[in-house]
């Protein structure tokens, strides 16, 4: 399934909720809580935390609505709102906390446990990466976004978009794997 940003539907919303009919809001965040959610998740590692970093952009956006410039797209702008909170709540932060693993899967114990590693050692790994980088992996393999919708969303071109990407799976491969592709 990949994710699809409906400008025009979005652009709707926004202006039957700033005429009054705050009901119009209701599937903005229908639309896009998921991905919000999962950005913030990867952003900052704990469920509760994505959570919270989640609404809080929503309401936020829903806040400050006014100031919305309809030159943009809605969910380039509802992004932004995100990072900037889950970069709030890493700065609060006081100590690490690692994503809870997945349940074990009942059928098969030793594949759910080894599942379960792999995926502990990519989100520890993810959030290593410096926040440019962590944001296009995230949006890309995690939201589905194309380069193009990515670059809209980050107010930055393609080729910097491919950079980051490029150089997040470096780094990536290098502290999962421990394999380079530098001399």
């Amino acid at each position: 399934m990949s994710f699809q940003i409906g400008a025009n539907d979005d652009l709707d919303c926004v202006e039957r909720c700033l005429r009054g009919e705050t009901a119009a809001f209701r599937p903005l965040v229908e639309r896009y809580q998921r991905l919000l959610y999962a950005v913030a998740l990867r952003m900052l590692g704990n469920r509760e935390e994505a959570t919270d970093a989640a609404q809080t952009a929503f309401v936020r956006a829903y806040q400050k609505l006014r100031t919305f410039d309809r030159r943009h797209k809605f969910f380039s702008w509802l992004y932004r709102i995100l990072v900037n909170e889950c970069l709030n709540v890493r700065r609060n932060l006081r100590r690490f906390q690692p994503i809870d693993p997945a349940l074990v899967a009942p059928d098969d114990p030793e594949a759910g446990v080894e599942q379960a590693e792999l995926r502990q050692a990519v989100e520890t790994a993810l959030l290593q990466l410096p926040v440019a980088q962590r944001e296009v992996v995230v949006l890309r393999h995690y939201g589905d976004l194309s380069y193009h919708e990515i670059a809209e969303v980050l107010h930055v071109a393609e080729k910097t978009v491919r950079s980051r990407l490029y150089s997040a799976r470096q780094r990536l491969g290098e502290l999962l794997l421990g394999w380079s592709e530098r001399p």
